[in-house]
């Protein structure tokens, strides 16, 4: 890789992320039913029906995972904790879930690793889902007891807290495109879900600040999405998909607004008085989470409904999951929260990845592309850097092959090969060279 650690600022840290459903092994610990298991057991939803049951099965094979990082000369991991582990039904807590979290955490701790913990990564109990799930205000609140109960055991010992990962997959990917749980397409739950998950992260923020907790987050995704080319409606359209992929969550979070091109949709769909909940979704954070992993341009497309965006396929080095490689974005959007919106605020990348389709040869896995990709994505961060932004680590996605969601085991972003057979793990080149740019 072209970088050393020596080319970042003092503090800088190096980790890797994953999440609970994706590793875990869902069937082990007394964890609950989650959304995601009726998704992925409706015939068309996932890749060959795949669910997270057993997954990496990290519940048992943590320390093992741990010990991959350590080796790395990894500084953190970003890991989140289950809700549907820690509250089997999203109300009543499961000792044995707790249990494991403090197991974890104690883990990351022996071996040196500042503990980045995620509050929620998509795995809703079905009991509440049967409610509503994200399109319930009522949920909010129950998230804000989950919050209360898993700080109560583990937020002595975590380094940060990130309240949501990715609310736009949580609420538009899953209830406009459908292409993740619950799979609605419907443009009054998307908006609901859309507050909602922002009122979540407000709920679950005054809850934190009571504790007295600090270095509390939230991580978002963003889409580098620009016009297919010069006309009106193809900068119009571009704009709209900006407004509703990267501005609504920031904005709101930063400002207590809504951007205007997203609510000439959703705006006849919101809930009764949402204005009166932005001061809550807008209360200070003490940091922000970047993912980021591709472009998209875009032009209008009149024959469909709102927000009729279309995606115009570029010319770009594609990965496995079809995402064109595109680094400047990387820069674009960590240079252009902290212009924006976020000031002098610490900025983490805490994803960015490729998905390759891997193979182990002779006990070894070859995977040059990824070593290209992260070079050029961190180096992108780095010349954020020296243009103004507080970066302060990045989060390689994945440390391990995992449950890539709607695409089962198929998609292979880690660093780590796992085969799903046996569940050996193999570093691949691409750590080995991590490794040796980061403990030089």
């Amino acid at each position: 890789m072209n970088f050393k650690r020596a080319d970042f600022p003092q503090g800088f840290l190096f980790g890797a992320a994953t999440a609970a459903y994706q590793i875990e092994g869902h069937q082990f610990g007394g964890a609950g039913p989650t959304h995601w298991d009726t998704f992925a057991a409706t015939p068309g939803n996932v890749v060959r029906a795949e669910s997270g049951a057993l997954a990496c099965d990290h519940y048992h094979r943590y320390e093992e995972d741990l010990d991959l990082l350590k080796d790395a000369g990894m500084d953190a991991y970003r890991f989140s904790t289950s809700w549907a582990r820690v509250m089997p039904d999203g109300r009543t807590v499961n000792p044995e879930g707790l249990d494991f979290y403090d197991r974890l955490v104690d883990a990351m701790l022996e071996r040196g690793l500042k503990p980045f913990q995620t509050l929620y990564h998509w795995e809703l109990p079905s009991a509440l889902a049967d409610q509503g799930g994200w399109t319930n205000r009522d949920t909010t609140l129950a998230f804000g007891d989950y919050t209360d109960v898993i700080t109560d055991r583990i937020g002595d010992r975590v380094h940060a807290i990130a309240t949501i990962n990715e609310p736009w997959c949580v609420a538009f990917l899953s209830h406009f495109l459908g292409h993740h749980a619950p799979g609605l397409r419907d443009i009054r739950a998307t908006a609901r879900a859309m507050h909602h998950i922002l009122l979540a992260h407000g709920e679950a923020m005054t809850r934190l600040r009571a504790k007295g907790m600090d270095n509390c987050g939230i991580v978002l995704n963003f889409d580098h999405s620009s016009p297919a080319d010069d006309s009106a409606t193809s900068i119009a359209a571009a704009d709209r998909q900006d407004a509703i992929f990267n501005r609504w969550f920031i904005e709101a979070i930063t400002k207590g607004t809504y951007p205007a091109a997203a609510l000439e949709g959703f705006g006849p769909h919101m809930p009764a008085n949402w204005q009166d909940d932005m001061a809550q979704i807008s209360q200070k954070i003490d940091w922000l989470g970047v993912n980021y992993y591709t472009r998209h341009q875009i032009r209008a497309d009149d024959s469909t409904a709102w927000p009729s965006v279309a995606d115009v396929p570029g010319d770009l080095p594609q990965t496995q999951m079809g995402w064109e490689i595109f680094p400047d974005g990387m820069h674009h959007f960590l240079t252009r929260m902290a212009k924006d919106y976020v000031g002098d605020m610490p900025l983490y990348v805490t994803e960015n990845g490729m998905a390759w389709n891997d193979k182990v040869e002779n006990g070894a896995v070859y995977d040059p592309e990824r070593t290209q990709f992260v070079s050029d994505h961190i180096l992108a961060a780095k010349r954020a850097i020296a243009d103004g932004a507080n970066v302060h680590g990045f989060f390689y996605w994945s440390l391990l092959d995992n449950y890539e969601w709607a695409f089962g085991y198929e998609k292979r972003f880690g660093m780590v090969h796992v085969d799903f057979d046996s569940l050996k793990r193999t570093p691949k080149a691409s750590y080995h060279a991590l490794k040796a740019a980061i403990t030089e």
